[in-house]
């Protein structure tokens, strides 16, 4: 069997250049473009890739991720800032592109995969739920697309096992002290120097409280994730959101 052909767009950044690394030094995958800026997406075509990997912005990323769709590129997107309007945007265009597949993961850190997952888990046995996320101060978005896929995994949950509202007698916030409000989880972000990427999940009911922490030291952490994602998605089609889609959990 022949490699994989991997495009990586946003290859100068922090996640794209050890995107980059990643791919070329992994078995069964060939490097074929690595795309700046000021690259024009068109490489990625004349490159014959079979999988894109998007490491960009949030404003560039679903214009990004439409143009390799519509060319039937399998792409992997790692890029924050895809709320409901622009997924459902997405999922109507793989529609009309039957065997063409785009993953969207909020993150691919496999220990923060597994926190989201726990944290589905627990959700259905506790009363209470809160979300914080502490990132360095050079991220562009808040919160997290990594928090906000937590609280809605854990509204859904929540809302599968019956439960009412989070108990919260607040009756006046003036200043946001109490965080954005995601289905109904409260979600808090911090952006802090000296910090990369940590989520704590809490929960708690009468008598305990459980709390799940996730830290990410390095991009690093980031490459086993990706590197699963490509090889993954030529077997799939359509949208999946979340790389626990592409694990067995």
């Amino acid at each position: 069997m022949s490699d994989i052909r991997v495009a990586v767009i946003g290859a100068s950044g922090r996640m794209g250049s050890a995107a980059v690394e990643a791919i070329r030094a992994a078995d069964g995958l060939e490097l074929v473009a690595a795309l700046g800026s000021s690259d024009s997406l068109g490489a990625v075509i004349a490159s014959e890739a079979d999988v894109a990997v998007e490491l960009t912005v949030p404003k560039a990323t679903e214009d990004n991720v439409r143009f390799l769709v519509e060319r039937g590129v399998d792409t992997v997107v790692g890029t924050t800032g895809w709320d409901a309007d622009r997924l459902a945007r997405l999922a109507d265009l793989l529609a009309q592109q039957p065997g063409t597949a785009a993953l969207i993961a909020p993150n691919f850190s496999i220990g923060a995969v597994l926190a989201m997952h726990f944290a589905e888990l627990a959700a259905r046995y506790f009363d209470s739920a809160e979300v914080v996320e502490i990132h360095h101060p050079r991220k562009l978005d808040a919160p997290s697309g990594t928090a906000l896929h937590t609280a809605q995994r854990i509204a859904r949950a929540r809302a599968e096992a019956g439960w009412e509202a989070v108990p919260d007698a607040t009756e006046a916030d003036p200043h946001g002290a109490r965080g954005a409000v995601i289905d109904g989880i409260h979600v808090h972000a911090i952006r802090q120097l000296g910090m990369n990427a940590s989520e704590e999940i809490h929960f708690g009911t009468s008598g305990e409280a459980l709390t799940i922490r996730t830290d990410t030291f390095s991009t690093s952490a980031f490459m086993p994730g990706i590197i699963t994602a490509v090889k993954e998605i030529g077997s799939r089609s359509g949208l999946a959101v979340g790389l626990e889609n592409y694990l067995t959990l």
